[in-house]
């Protein structure tokens, strides 16, 4: 299956701040956790020709789509895209290319519009399909959205989704799916959709956010276990910078950027010494918004590995140039 077109969210802020500040004939490595449709790896590969960029994707559709386009640029050797999921990558590396460090490294956490927009991948209730949500679509040891729906408990069900969604009618919703699956399992985006709705205060039902928004996302990032891969992913990528190297995280939700934001400060604790970029989130433009209404929660936090902190007192030059006379 093809995968659609996809707009890459910040993609020009994230190609200024990993590229910006280096020399044109320096030998650039980077790497892309979340190659996606690929614009964020191949708008890195062309803003340098003296460039290599490892990406990474568990998707078939993804995959499949990345490597044909990786052909028809001309760009074998310089995109390296392998099948895997983001937590893996850093154990790969060690493991086959010790030593590799990187210049800069994306992840982009937002999901892909094909996602969204292919119905038969249950993502969306846009489209009446099976509830399915998994990423890595042909992996069977992953459980469904369907199987979680059907098989957990009432209080597992409303943890999740106000864990996840932070949905304020979960128990009610847990309560209603227990009930309508004692009739008959609950197999489709369109029936998971009504049972929310139907929780819902009428007045609330037909807003300008679906009442069922908030617990789809919450099966999606429980599908996927997408907060407990960022939360191991991050402290791992950190040691794979270079002096100067810059890790670039977009995420779309508070909770993802909650984990960031957190783990961003745990490192500028540590022995390595890191610094934030930008100390407040970096936001898409009002053009982009335009352009790209669902990039409108996307944020952008990024943190360089450098060699020397900043003082944080404003005279201590003028102090060290005393002890120095």
């Amino acid at each position: 299956m093809s995968y659609k077109e996809h707009y890459s969210v910040l993609n020009k802020e994230v190609i200024e701040i990993l590229c910006g500040n280096t020399e044109t004939d320096d030998e650039l490595t980077f790497a892309d956790m979340t190659f996606g449709a690929g614009g964020h790896t191949f708008a890195l590969a062309r803003a340098r020709e003296n460039c290599t960029v490892h990406s990474v994707d568990q998707d078939p559709d993804a995959l499949n789509n990345g490597r044909k386009e990786i052909s028809e640029s001309n760009l074998e050797g310089r995109v390296i895209l392998r099948d895997m999921n983001f937590q893996e990558f850093p154990k790969f590396i060690s493991q086959n290319e010790a030593g590799l460090k990187f210049d800069g490294i994306i992840a982009d956490l937002g999901v892909s519009s094909h996602h969204f927009d292919q119905g038969d991948r249950g993502f969306s209730f846009r489209f009446d399909a099976p509830l399915d949500m998994r990423m890595d679509s042909d992996n069977d040891s992953i459980e469904t959205a369907a199987h979680i729906v059907n098989t957990y408990s009432g209080e597992e069900l409303a943890n999740i989704f106000f864990r996840y969604g932070e949905e304020k009618f979960s128990k009610r919703i847990a309560r209603k799916i227990l009930e309508q699956r004692e009739t008959a399992p609950i197999e489709t985006t369109k029936q998971l959709e009504q049972i929310i709705k139907d929780c819902y205060p009428t007045k609330l039902q037909f807003g300008k956010i679906n009442p069922a928004t908030k617990c789809f996302q919450a099966l999606r990032i429980k599908v996927n276990k997408e907060l407990e891969v960022l939360e191991n992913l991050i402290p791992a990528l950190l040691p794979m910078l270079k002096i100067g190297g810059k890790l670039a995280i977009i995420t779309f939700h508070s909770l993802e950027d909650r984990i960031v934001k957190n783990l961003f400060k745990d490192a500028m604790r540590s022995e390595e010494l890191f610094e934030l970029y930008n100390k407040k989130p970096i936001v898409p433009s009002h053009g982009e918004l335009e352009e790209n209404p669902r990039s409108r929660s996307a944020k952008l936090r990024v943190i360089e590995k450098v060699n020397q902190k900043k003082s944080k007192n404003k005279y201590a030059q003028f102090s060290k140039i005393g002890e120095n006379r």
